[in-house]
């Protein structure tokens, strides 16, 4: 088992992977979260009518920490030196997607960093519309696409 799943030794134990003999390269890896709600919460969240505010500022705002602190939420995560984290928060049919897009210099990818990011940013969403939707939902955080390192690119269809 340890042989497909990286973060497992020979006993079944979790560990950090070792990525000191990795080479440093451009790595980016693009996330994406939607937050499901009623018609009536997406136009108040447009307008600016809600009453905590600029729910769209602080989606950002978090998603972008969110990212930020992926190795003290996800264990056996690498801290890693981001360079650019970017962040679109955009009313869609269902709601509003967030999109977060991770780019680095390193041994090992970004991809944790671009779904944590996402999520956190949906998770502080919801907070700001839940006092006019409790039926919001967060759905579909997930990976859009990776670049860079041993294994390539690799996009969603």
């Amino acid at each position: 088992m340890s042989d497909r799943l990286t973060h497992l030794d020979q006993e079944g134990r979790a560990r950090m992977v070792d990525v000191g003999d990795k080479e440093v390269t451009e790595r980016r890896a693009v996330a994406e979260a939607t937050v499901v709600m009623a018609p009536a919460t997406t136009a108040l969240l447009v307008a600016g009518d809600l009453p905590k505010g600029d729910a769209f500022a602080v989606a950002r705002i978090a998603a972008i920490q969110g990212a930020k602190r992926t190795p003290d939420l996800v264990p056996l995560c690498h801290p890693l030196p981001v360079d650019a984290i970017d962040v679109e928060v955009d009313a869609v049919d269902e709601g509003v997607r967030i999109r977060v897009s991770v780019g680095v210099r390193a041994r090992t990818g970004v991809e944790m960093e671009a779904m944590t990011g996402a999520a956190v940013g949906a998770v502080a969403l919801y907070d700001m519309i839940k006092g006019v939707d409790r039926g919001a939902q967060i759905s579909s955080v997930r990976l859009l696409h990776k670049s860079g390192g041993r294994s390539g690119t690799w996009n969603r269809d």
